[in-house]
């Protein structure tokens, strides 16, 4: 792929090989997971699926990847489209509903999952259905100036309350700050099996590190 060239120099052959053959599934495709998707795909990531129940509406599209053009349409679906026609590579888009009677079966065959959702319950089956599946899972989410990006079994599930709110404070800014780092968390995991957790905060502009 001639448009991972200067990916390819920075990173080296190795790691770009260990990106192309990872199976790796994204829980969400709104903020962190649409921009995920696309960060992984032009970074050289070939095996990727994306699972979202969601349709586009108009207040989505300050923070995520989608045209106007798009809006009533499955967000999984948009963004595999998007993809293709930008990079010609082949995104799984799966246009459904993440609970516990799908997710062992939707999730199966992943080598990693990243759960990008914005509520407790889909949350929850994603890490059960990881655990029974023994599959990595590395967690993000926004609130406010804050960001965390952390791997599974170290995450706990927030609480429910207050969730699925669509008014919630979200600076694009911390998005893609958050999105890049959430790449190169998964990077480092591959080139050397770390798992490196993150927290963000964007007024200081401060970014902490710890691993298990």
């Amino acid at each position: 792929m001639s448009f991972t060239l200067h990916e390819n120099t920075y990173r080296g052959r190795e790691l770009l090989q260990k990106l192309a053959n990872c199976r790796v599934t994204i829980c969400g495709a709104g903020a962190l997971g649409a921009n995920l998707v696309e960060q992984l795909a032009r970074c050289g990531a070939t095996g990727i699926s994306c699972i979202d129940r969601d349709r586009l509406e108009e207040q989505n599209l300050a923070t995520q990847p989608y045209g106007r053009s798009e809006l009533g349409g499955y967000k999984a679906t948009l963004l595999s489209a998007q993809i293709y026609r930008s990079l010609g590579l082949e995104v799984k888009a799966v246009a459904k509903e993440l609970t516990s009677d799908t997710a062992v079966r939707l999730l199966r065959g992943s080598q990693l999952v990243v759960d990008c959702l914005d509520n407790r319950a889909g949350r929850l089956c994603v890490q059960q259905a990881c655990r029974q599946l023994e599959l990595p899972l590395l967690h993000s989410g926004v609130n406010g100036d804050y960001a965390e990006v952390v791997w599974d079994p170290v995450y706990t599930v927030p609480s429910g309350a207050g969730e699925d709110v669509c008014d919630y404070p979200l600076a694009r800014n911390l998005v893609t700050l958050t999105v890049a780092s959430m790449a190169e968390v998964i990077l480092k995991w591959l080139e050397t099996g770390e798992c490196q957790n993150l927290s963000l905060t964007l007024r200081d502009f401060a970014i902490r590190s710890w691993t298990e």
